[in-house]
């Protein structure tokens, strides 16, 4: 599977998160670890990069259902389904996916 150059680390600060729109992605940095997930609410299809960041949950801007960061798992209604995770790598200060 080939990597794609994401951002620097210093470009996303802890608790934030980041759209990478040419992928369909938001990078999300959980205290320092970089997690990366599809950017679609699997309820509705509302960006997540637009949601926030608390912990190593997100929550969707349009409708409050909640994922885990890390796993993708839906962790509230009115989402059901888990959001698709893919892994990311660290080259000295560069993130990278693994899609």
């Amino acid at each position: 599977m080939p990597l794609h150059l994401l951002c620097n680390k210093s470009e996303i600060a802890c608790g934030s998160v980041k759209r990478i729109e040419d992928l369909d992605l938001a990078l999300c940095n959980v205290q320092g670890t970089f997690f990366a997930i599809k950017d679609v609410c699997t309820h509705d299809q509302a960006p997540l990069s637009e949601g926030e960041v608390i912990g190593d949950t997100i929550v969707c801007p349009w409708h409050g259902a909640c994922f885990s960061i890390r796993t993708g798992e839906a962790l509230s209604l009115p989402a059901i389904e888990p959001v698709e995770t893919f892994p990311v790598i660290l080259q000295g200060e560069d993130v990278y996916v693994d899609i």
